[in-house]
């Protein structure tokens, strides 16, 4: 889960260590130490655990209820635009994966072979496929769709209304900020027309992340595949065709933006355990009325709609359990001590800010209610303040790079001239300032220096009148986002 971008994934097969403590509590702070931070989060969180093959990890409740909410969402709306669900195999032949080679090439190094069956050695070897469109694989949780058009317009009109679909995800369900934009001509995807994306900010680490990928294909696979119809006229055409996805990196951005030195913070929409409420008996209370307060709490929430459980545990300290949910993000936390149950009332505690309210229980599930809603709308205002204070624009390159050290979000204007390539040498098209600076400087200082996506002529107001790109000095055509990225 965007153990990647979070440079969590242990290499060469080696299980991630994560430091074993008899209390609650994370070792690393969130903005000292960040890789170590989020290994942490994922695990004392229960999101993940860490498995013993490199690139695998096993998705434990916690997160895969998460999942579980985003499908529910995304199901239901691809299903109003009439497309269907299928399931395809886990392998593919290396005939059929060398049909499409030049769309392959860059994913080359992530293949697995099988090459035995038993004791047998296999004729053909079989190719495990993390991405394909061969066939779609299921060696990790993702969703990805692939359709099929008569026409290109039909298939540009999809590609945005699933481009829509993945930022309601991130930003009405995760609470997570998302650009909408295109990728470039040299970061779109292999083998397709073009690629357009939602990009999340980190601002703890200035870095960003591609959040999901709507792409148009063309008729490029068509051509390779054969795949062909017949159109009105009754003449053989080929067809135009779209692909899009998302995976569990979606949850991962979600904990890096909204995690802190506790532990996770859930939005509500998409948390298992929206509310957990909690016995606080002191010596001498009334125990069985506070638990048996406690349990009507959890069962008027549940008929209203909300997700509400109980910690009626026993070895363990309130205290401890209030550290326990925090850790696991849980977004309310009701109280319930023998001065709330003499009052007929609930204290309830904000996870996202830890204000504390006393509740009437007559105003029970209203105040809930509105209170959840207000932690989600709060998760995402704050976020996307935090992530807007990051977006600096620029308009010459020694303010580019002064704002790339910053680790700041650029907006620059740009002559869409390609000068990096993947391992950021300049190929010589933009001229103008990139002259000044040494190759070597160049790759050392910009190696994961990336195009996050781009705006064409006008973006919040802001026009390319006579303005010109940052780096060649030339007419610019678009406003583009830059910054490194995971």
């Amino acid at each position: 889960m965007a153990g990647k971008e979070a440079n969590t994934a242990s290499s060469k097969g080696k299980k991630k260590e994560v430091k074993k403590e008899t209390g609650l509590g994370l070792s690393f702070k969130k903005d000292e130490n960040f890789g170590e931070w989020y290994s942490e989060v994922v695990v004392h969180g229960e999101m993940i655990e860490y498995y013993d093959i490199s690139g695998c990890y096993i998705l434990r409740p916690w997160a895969m209820s998460i999942w579980e909410v985003m499908q529910t969402f995304f199901d239901a709306e691809i299903k109003k635009m009439k497309i269907k669900n299928c399931y395809f195999p886990l392998f593919v032949s290396s005939g059929v994966l060398e049909r499409e080679k030049d769309h392959i090439e860059g994913f080359a190094p992530e293949v697995a072979w099988v090459t035995k069956s038993g004791e047998s050695e296999l004729e053909m070897p079989i190719a495990i496929r993390p991405t394909s469109e061969t066939v779609m694989s299921r060696e990790f949780l993702w969703q990805e769709g692939h359709t099929s058009f008569a026409t290109k317009e039909e298939a540009d009109a999809e590609v945005l209304d699933i481009l829509e679909l993945y930022r309601r995800i991130y930003e009405e369900f995760l609470a997570v900020p998302v650009i909408k934009g295109k990728k470039s001509e040299h970061e779109k995807f292999a083998g397709g027309l073009y690629t357009t994306t939602v990009e999340a900010f980190v601002p703890n680490t200035g870095r960003g992340v591609q959040g999901a990928t709507s792409h148009c294909l063309g008729q490029n696979f068509a051509k390779m595949f054969e795949i062909n119809f017949e159109n009105e006229k009754g003449e053989k055409a080929m067809v135009w065709q779209n692909s899009w996805a998302y995976t569990t990196r979606t949850i991962g951005v979600m904990i890096m933006v909204h995690g802190d030195d506790k532990g996770l913070v859930l939005p509500p929409k998409v948390a298992s355990i929206q509310v957990i409420v909690i016995p606080v008996p002191y010596k001498d209370a009334d125990t069985k009325g506070i638990f048996d307060a406690c349990a009507a709490t959890v069962k008027s929430l549940n008929e209203s709609g909300i997700r509400a459980e109980a910690d009626f545990s026993d070895n363990y300290s309130p205290g401890w359990k209030y550290s326990h949910w925090e850790m696991k993000g849980v977004p309310l936390r009701i109280e319930i001590g023998p001065k709330d149950y003499a009052k007929n009332q609930v204290r309830a505690v904000r996870r996202d800010n830890a204000t504390k309210h006393d509740i009437p229980m007559a105003d029970l599930v209203e105040r809930v209610k509105d209170m959840l809603d207000n932690i989600q709308q709060s998760l995402f205002d704050v976020a996307k303040q935090k992530r807007d204070a990051c977006i600096q624009v620029v308009h010459t390159w020694e303010e580019f790079v002064e704002a790339l050290s910053q680790k700041k979000m650029i907006l620059a204007p740009w002559c869409d001239d390609e000068f990096f390539c993947t391992i950021g040498e300049y190929l010589g098209e933009c001229k103008g300032q990139l002259r000044n600076y040494d190759r070597t400087r160049i790759v050392k200082l910009y190696l994961n220096l990336s195009k996050v996506c781009y705006k064409s002529l006008q973006l919040e107001g802001r026009f390319l009148f006579c303005t010109l790109c940052f780096a060649s000095g030339k007419p610019a055509k678009k406003w583009t986002y830059w910054g490194r990225s995971y």
